[in-house]
C-alpha cells in the first residue's frame, strides 16, 4: 500500500477540490460578465468581481497547498473558508433566491458544498498532530 505520510485519501481529494475551485474563481474575471463572483451573498461584476474572484481563488490555492504539502497554516485557514461558504450561501439565498434554479439543485449545492469545506477543516483539525 502506498505510502502518504499521513495525509490519506480524502486530504488529497479535499486539496485537489479547493484547486478545482480556485480555478474557477481565478477565471470568473475573464467569463465576460457570465460569472460573477458571489461575495456577502452578491453576485460581483466589473473591478469588484476582478479583484475579489481572484483574491478568493489565490487564498483557496495556498489552502490547497497547504492540505497537500500537510501545513499546520492550512488549518485555520480551511476552518475560515469553511464559516465563510455556509454564511456566503445563506446570504446569496436570502437576497436572491430565484437564481439557485431548483430547491434540488440548491440543496444539493450547499450539502456539497458544506460537506467539502467541513470535511476539510474537521479532518486537517484532526490530523494536526501530524501536519508540519
Amino acid at each position: 500500500m502506498e505510502q502518504d505520510n499521513g495525509r490519506g485519501k480524502a486530504l488529497k481529494i479535499f486539496a485537489v477540490l479547493f484547486v478545482l475551485i480556485a480555478i474557477s474563481n481565478l477565471s470568473k474575471p475573464f467569463s465576460g460578465g457570465r460569472a460573477g463572483f458571489v461575495f456577502l451573498g452578491t453576485r460581483t461584476e466589473g473591478i469588484e468581481n476582478a479583484i475579489l474572484a481572484p483574491a478568493f481563488g489565490i487564498y483557496q490555492l495556498v489552502c490547497a497547498a497547504g492540505i497537500w504539502r500537510r501545513k499546520r497554516y492550512a488549518v485555520p485557514m480551511a476552518w475560515a473558508y469553511a464559516i465563510w461558504v455556509p454564511i456566503n450561501m445563506a446570504l446569496f439565498t436570502m437576497k436572491t433566491p430565484q437564481n439557485w434554479g431548483s430547491p434540488i439543485f440548491g440543496l444539493c449545492y450547499a450539502a456539497v458544498a458544506i460537506a467539502v469545506t467541513w470535511g476539510t477543516a474537521i479532518l486537517l483539525t484532526r490530523r494536526r498532530a501530524s501536519l508540519e
